[in-house]
């Protein structure tokens, strides 16, 4: 008996043995904690950059703050005390970036970032560290393109689809929040086309997504499950709490494009003007379903003229994007890019056509008589005679030679003589600056003019 408790006794050791060593091993086999997530991770991560920028700012001191003075500085001791009190110093700002060609050194990441800098930094994963110079940056997308150049070779990111993410699909984002580097958070696609706005500006067709993304993280990279770009991650939207927003990574294509071959974005332009269709207007026109633009104006010779689309059309699509206000046709034109051919469903006389526009630039010979019909001013460059016409020592901007009487500006007290020395952001050296600007701000609503008359400067929006 006493043989068999001890044969049972050594049989029970072997078995707790064999469980003790044996068992981890197919928990862990059971569990592999590699997954697709953190094996994307480990691909992109040496493609994700932090950015740092350095600027100035200066900061007046008032030396009698405190003792009942504060109400005078401005008036009186602020000219007497700016020069000695006016303290510099620099602030650093971080954001990420991606390397989206490491052949060429290019890094995409948002505008707000690189916004208002002096020098830029820029540190890999890898701890190499390199100036950055702006290739080109776009305010209205807020993408920015830099450029850096290293000896050794640079990685680069696989660029996705985003015209094929589902709601719902797992992704990540990875950025360096706070400035600590090479952060990965992760959440599922919430929405799609997401639309708002900041300010004066509108941001449309947005990636909503439950990955936390903070000002840090703003133009790093937000990726699929397989590791590939899908949208560069923005932390513009200051009431988003729990909600980050990315710009979608086939929009960014062409902008990213147009920042490389120009330096800025091109508007490819098919010369067409519409308004919006009203109830009474729809009731005039016969229309049965809620949707669509009237085509207001066609501009003679533009490639909408060229292909047959006539004042009166009704735009019903735009490729595949059904048109229902101006804002969707606003939206979608602005996708528009050169040499690409359009595809307009148009209702005319209560039928469907289908016309195919070919968008092109702008031509720059067309610049004056746009500007004649936006604002009502032609203009000439600064010369001897019309600063002499004029009396003006003025050596920069343009000189309105004429003025429409009917024009806003006339109406507001403009005349032929003042000079005009910026629009919006383009500074005005001469006509070429001005035309650029006429063509880049065609399609916007209003454009802030900086008048000069004599040593005076007047800031004046005037509607288009």
């Amino acid at each position: 008996m006493a043989k068999k408790l001890k044969s049972v006794i050594s049989a029970l050791s072997i078995v707790t043995v064999l469980f003790l060593f044996v068992r981890p091993n197919i928990l862990y086999a059971d569990h592999d904690r590699e997954n697709a997530v953190v094996r994307a991770v480990r691909k992109v991560s040496p493609v994700v950059v932090n950015i740092s920028t350095e600027f100035e700012v200066r900061t007046r001191t008032n030396p009698f703050s405190g003792f009942g003075f504060d109400s005078y500085f401005d008036s009186f001791f602020r000219d007497f005390f700016e020069p000695g009190f006016e303290r510099r110093y620099k602030r650093t700002s971080l954001g990420s970036g991606v390397i989206i060609d490491g052949k060429r050194g290019f890094i995409l990441t948002n505008e707000h970032v690189i916004k208002k800098t002096g020098a830029i930094n820029v540190v890999l994963k890898d701890g190499r560290e390199f100036s950055a110079h702006i290739v080109g940056a776009d305010p209205d997308s807020d993408l920015a393109v830099l450029r850096i150049t290293s000896k050794k070779p640079l990685p680069g990111i696989e660029m996705g689809d985003s015209d094929d993410i589902m709601i719902g699909e797992t992704v990540f984002a990875i950025g360096n929040p706070f400035g600590f580097s090479n952060t990965v958070t992760t959440g599922v696609i919430s929405a799609t086309n997401r639309s708002f706005r900041v300010g004066d500006t509108a941001y449309h067709d947005f990636i909503q997504t439950d990955a936390s993304i903070n000002p840090g993280n703003s133009g790093g990279p937000l990726l699929n499950i397989n590791g590939d770009l899908i949208g560069i991650n923005t932390a513009i939207y200051a009431k988003a709490q729990g909600i980050g927003f990315a710009i979608p990574i086939n929009k960014a294509k062409r902008i990213v494009s147009d920042l490389i071959k120009y330096g800025e974005v091109v508007h490819a332009w098919i010369g067409i003007t519409v308004q919006k269709i009203d109830k009474r207007l729809s009731q005039y026109l016969n229309l049965s379903e809620n949707k669509g633009v009237l085509v207001q104006k066609v501009e003679k010779s533009s490639p909408a003229h060229k292909a047959g689309i006539s004042n009166g059309d009704i735009i019903l699509s735009v490729g595949k994007t059904t048109i229902y206000s101006e804002k969707d046709y606003q939206a979608v034109r602005r996708d528009f890019a050169e040499g690409k051919t359009i595809d307009i469903n148009i209702l005319r006389d209560g039928k469907e056509k289908r016309f195919l526009v070919k968008a092109t630039v702008f031509p720059k010979e067309l610049a004056m008589d746009l500007a004649y019909n936006l604002l009502g001013i032609t203009v000439e460059n600064l010369s001897l005679k019309n600063r002499y016409q004029y009396k003006t020592d003025a050596r920069e901007g343009v000189v309105i030679a004429d003025l429409h009487p009917q024009s806003y500006l006339a109406h507001i007290g403009a005349r032929p003589g003042d000079i005009i020395r910026q629009m919006n952001d383009i500074t005005i050296n001469n006509t070429n600056d001005f035309e650029k600007a006429v063509i880049k701000y065609r399609q916007k609503s209003s454009v802030v003019i900086l008048l000069q008359r004599g040593n005076q400067l007047y800031n004046i929006t005037v509607k288009l």
